[in-house]
């Protein structure tokens, strides 16, 4: 896998991790107590992102964040995915022209 595929990839894992999360916290609105999670972000060393979920400190529910959560995430995979297919065609390409 090249590099610009592998960035791609771990930013289609950050994204799916945004969708879970944001699924999770709607899911639980009515739910006495909840906290809400949130997924932190950070750039990775050769390229790309690490995500992990951390609870918020206090408890309560945020509708509005948690949808443009979802979208935010939904754009951000489908633009990574364009990203690695971009990628893989170009590869493809080279290949051909080498062969």
């Amino acid at each position: 896998m090249n590099a610009t595929s592998a960035i791609a990839l771990s930013g289609m894992h950050a994204a799916q991790a945004g969708l879970q999360v944001a699924a999770h916290n709607i899911a639980n609105l009515s739910t006495d107590g909840f906290r809400r999670q949130q997924v932190v972000q950070s750039a990775s060393e050769p390229g790309g992102v690490t995500t992990s979920v951390s609870q918020a400190w206090q408890p309560g529910v945020s509708l509005p964040e948690d949808m443009v959560g979802l979208l935010q995430s939904r754009n951000s995979l489908l633009a990574n995915l364009a990203v690695f297919r971009s990628g893989e065609r170009m590869l493809g390409s080279l290949l051909d022209a080498v062969g």
